[in-house]
């Protein structure tokens, strides 16, 4: 069956484990860790799409689904509780032929084929969900539909001592892409592929059709359609982006780019009304300030009671920072305690955690220590000290 035509459907691939980020993913995908407080990874790409026009998007799940799936709900705090397209939880599915798991990016669209075709869209973009960014993905479409391409992807200037880390697309001058690397070695191009496309809708859907039927194929956009739409001489272009954007895939990363929300001209500002990241909020009351707590270049959302002392941390909601207690260089991710006379330092908290009295975990970031993580629900007892660079989980 097809509904009305839509020009352009988003498909987000969010079923990601995400073991780079250790305990913070053990219960929860990827796209549903917490960001800067009041928000979540996949509020960014949800944000970007209504705020592009694009009011159909499929959100492919995989690995510990649940807080993923009731954090989307009906998609009304992103303006996609629509009754024609909106917000669709894609899961991998028992069909007449059976059943599996979505076993690669490609893969995973290809198990969703009549999704897309169903609204009988000119236009596919594929999104990932663990990046940090806004981008207004109707200027990529103008610009693929400009170059007649049949696929057009987003890439990004990146330093080239960086370049080994990603995938690179090397261009002609007018954006033609005529060779794809991923993570070379001795890169000849700064244009790194951010994971986001643009495809003609047929002419995916042939490619997908191919590669499924490749025995010895990875299932891989990266690895595979890519490289094979190159070789067979399709036309692909680099899209240009300029802007904020950051891969947060591993500890370090998280806390940088929760760190960019600081300071009196932050790198990632939110506080703007021009391209608004929309989220899931719960009801809750204002932040409280004892007379004796000291903030400095903070963060501090809503529901929050300070009593101690908390310097350049980004601070979730429900969070209690009792007398005498000091928190630096952390990203506190909601109803935490840190308890009288606990210090926290570069580190990462978990939501519902408790951090008892006199409690010692991580260490000055000047000191060169890595980055200590508490996962959610755990309870350091008081006076315990946990090292640097531990990596806490029930």
């Amino acid at each position: 069956m097809i509904f009305r035509k839509k020009e352009c459907v988003a498909m987000l691939l969010a079923g990601g484990q995400g073991s780079r980020l250790y305990a913070l993913t053990k219960k929860v995908a990827k796209p549903a860790v917490r960001f800067g407080g009041k928000y979540r990874i996949i509020d960014f790409p949800l944000s970007n799409c209504v705020n592009s026009g694009i009011d159909t998007v499929g959100v492919l799940t995989q690995y510990q689904p649940l807080v993923l799936n009731e954090y989307i709900g009906n998609g009304l705090p992103w303006d996609l509780d629509r009754s024609f397209g909106g917000v669709k939880i894609l899961p991998p599915y028992q069909g007449q032929k059976g059943g599996d798991w979505y076993k690669g990016t490609a893969n995973a669209i290809y198990q969703n084929l009549a999704f897309i075709n169903r609204y009988d869209a000119d236009y596919v973009l594929i999104l990932s969900g663990d990046h940090i960014y806004k981008m207004d993905y109707d200027k990529m479409l103008d610009f693929h539909k400009a170059k007649g391409a049949d696929c057009t992807i987003a890439v990004i200037d990146v330093p080239l001592e960086e370049a080994s880390r990603f995938g690179i697309m090397s261009t002609n001058p007018d954006g033609s892409i005529y060779k794809f690397t991923e993570k070379p070695k001795n890169p000849d191009s700064t244009n790194a592929s951010m994971g986001i496309y643009i495809f003609n809708r047929k002419k995916l859907c042939d490619y997908l059709i191919a590669d499924e039927a490749d025995p010895a194929s990875s299932n891989d956009f990266g690895k595979n359609i890519i490289p094979n739409m190159l070789a067979a001489g399709e036309k692909m272009y680099a899209f240009p982006f300029e802007g904020y954007w950051k891969d947060v895939g591993t500890i370090s990363s998280l806390w940088e780019a929760n760190m960019d929300l600081l300071g009196d001209t932050p790198v990632l500002d939110l506080s703007g009304n021009d391209w608004r990241i929309f989220a899931r909020h719960s009801a809750s009351a204002p932040q409280f300030v004892g007379a004796r707590a000291s903030i400095e270049n903070c963060y501090i959302t809503e529901g929050c009671e300070i009593y101690g002392t908390v310097k350049n941390s980004v601070v979730g909601p429900g969070v209690k920072i009792m007398a005498g207690a000091h928190v630096e260089d952390c990203v506190l991710m909601g109803d935490c305690v840190i308890e009288t006379g606990a210090t926290v330092q570069y580190a990462i908290i978990d939501s519902d955690v408790v951090i008892g009295e006199g409690a010692t975990v991580g260490a000055p970031r000047a000191t060169g220590a890595e980055i200590a993580v508490v996962g959610e629900n755990i309870t350091i007892a008081a006076g315990a000290t946990i090292e640097p660079g531990a990596m806490l989980s029930e």
